[in-house]
This record gives C-alpha cells, sequence and structure tokens, in this order.
C-alpha cells in the first residue's frame, strides 16, 4: 500500500496560522449579532466542549497550587481572547494582531542584556508607533485594548509553559478553556442576550471555533513533531502580516504603505528576537503545548 505524503512541517504551521486569522475574520461576521463579548464566549464554549470531548483532564488528587496554576492560565487565556475581540471591534485585524504581538516578543527578549534585542525592541516599538499615529485617526480604545490583549498574551505563553509542566498532554489547555469559559460568561450573556441561541449564530460560533483553536492546534500539534522549537518560533512571527491578508481577503480591510511598513517591521523584530534566542531545540513531546514550544525560543 503506498504510503500517503504528508505536508511538511512548515506548511502546516503556515495553514494553522491562516486558519486562526480566518477565524478571526469570520469572528468579527458576528460583532453586529452577538458583540465582541457574545463572539468570544461561543468561542471559547465551543472550544471547551471540543476538546473535551478529546480531552478527560484529571483535577483529583492536584492540590491547591496544581489548580491555581490552571485557572491563572484560564484566566489569562479568557483575557487575551476578551481583549482581542474589544479591539478587534474597532481596529482592522492587521492592525490588531501586530500591536497584540508585542506581547510575545517582549517574553522572547525578557531578561536579555544583548544589544540586538535592544534594537529588535526598538524595531517593533517604531512599528507600533507608525501603526498608531496613522492620519486616518486609529481608534485609541481599539489600540488600549490590543496592546492589553498583548500583555494577557505574555502571561498566556509563560502560563501555558508552567502548566503544561504540571497537566498532560492537551489537559492543561482544556482546563484553561473551561475556566477561561466561566470568565467571561457574564460578559457574553449581557453582550449577545437570547441572541446567543440562534441557530445561525451557533453554526458561526462553532466555525469560529474550529479554525481558531481546533484546527489550529491540531495542525501546531503535528507539525511540533517533526520541527524543531525555534523554527516554529521564527514561522509563528509571520502571523501579523497573514493577519492583515486575512483583513484584506475575508473584510476588505485595505491597510495602505504606512501600515505594510509598520508591520514588516514588527515581523522582523519578532523573527529577529526568536532566532537571537538561546537554542532549547529538544525533542517535542506529543501532546506539548504549542505556547510551551513558542517560548521555548
Amino acid at each position: 500500500m503506498a504510503r500517503v505524503a504528508t505536508p511538511p512541517a512548515p506548511a502546516l504551521v503556515l495553514a494553522a496560522i491562516a486558519s486562526v486569522q480566518s477565524g478571526a475574520a469570520v469572528a468579527t461576521r458576528l460583532f453586529p449579532d452577538v458583540g465582541p463579548g457574545g463572539t468570544v464566549l461561543l468561542r471559547l464554549a465551543m472550544s471547551a466542549l471540543m476538546l473535551l470531548c478529546v480531552v478527560r483532564p484529571t483535577l483529583r488528587g492536584r492540590g491547591r497550587a496544581d489548580l491555581g496554576w490552571g485557572v491563572a492560565y484560564g484566566i489569562a487565556l479568557g483575557a487575551m481572547n476578551a481583549t482581542f475581540y474589544e479591539a478587534l471591534s474597532r481596529i482592522p485585524l492587521g492592525v490588531a494582531v501586530t500591536i497584540e504581538f508585542v506581547g510575545p516578543l517582549a517574553v522572547a527578549v525578557a531578561g536579555s542584556r544583548r544589544l540586538i534585542d535592544g534594537l529588535w525592541v526598538v524595531l517593533a516599538a517604531f512599528g507600533v508607533v507608525l501603526l498608531t499615529t496613522t492620519g486616518g485617526g486609529i481608534n485609541l480604545l481599539g489600540v488600549l485594548f490590543a496592546l492589553l490583549a498583548g500583555g494577557f498574551w505574555a502571561a498566556y505563553i509563560l502560563l501555558a509553559q508552567r502548566a503544561g509542566r504540571i497537566f498532560p498532554g492537551a489537559s492543561g489547555l482544556t482546563v484553561a478553556l473551561c475556566v477561561a469559559t466561566v470568565l467571561v460568561l457574564p460578559f457574553g450573556l449581557a453582550s449577545a442576550g437570547t441572541r446567543l441561541w440562534d441557530a445561525s449564530v451557533l453554526a458561526r460560533g462553532a466555525a469560529v471555533a474550529l479554525l481558531s483553536s481546533a484546527v489550529p492546534y491540531s495542525l501546531e500539534l503535528f507539525a511540533l513533531r517533526r520541527m524543531r522549537a525555534s523554527v516554529f518560533g521564527v514561522l509563528m512571527s509571520l502571523e501579523p502580516a497573514m493577519a492583515a491578508i486575512s483583513g484584506l481577503v475575508f473584510l476588505g480591510q485595505h491597510l495602505g504603505v504606512r501600515e505594510w511598513v509598520a508591520i514588516i517591521c514588527v515581523v522582523i523584530a519578532s523573527v529577529g528576537a526568536t532566532r537571537g534566542a538561546p537554542a532549547k531545540d529538544v525533542p517535542v513531546e506529543p501532546g506539548a503545548s504549542p505556547a510551551e514550544e513558542l517560548v521555548s525560543t
């Protein structure tokens, strides 16, 4: 029997990035119906349900410290998604993701004393300044939400690393998604009301959960089994550019030369910081968290 060829690992990572940004584009279509709060509730709740179908996290016998890390991980996950969707309702997708990306970039260079890492930070800051001082009058509240999302993203990465050591496989992420769902539940219900139960809304919410969580997580997991974590980190640095392309294709969000220069600055800074980080290219265990592997670079 002929063996079915599998796509190269980098192609899987790029497909995962495209899936995430496509999911974000679909999510914006839900805003008029259920608002950002209702949209993030649908994404988190349905993602949690999907994972619970295949993962059964065991909490029995775990101490308060372990459970505390799981709860903190979930709070960071919920806050990251909630603030990002609030940003997305006010500013273009490519702009929101680029500003948010300062979070993982900060994690990559934190504690470094190398001059080159300082230059990457300056380049990224220059890109963000370009985005936030455009002549078109960008929504400052949207920028603030994107920056908050970046801060929560940084916390999420660090907490994912700790939770990944405590909870095996994807059980830590499953616990975090359940906690995050409970966290955003009041805001989601207040934002969406009875429209949350509309069949069309539920179907689109399931699509967002698939595209933004289930599909990319699976693709990243398969890719990480066959590639070094440092390469994974470099590829993930392309996310702001992919977000801008997704916003253009799916939402008609045209960006000017200034915005594209800013996005390229942040992408270059992220690639440089990731490539220059201390190498920890150890074999990746099946079921490891993609975020944990990213921060290991």
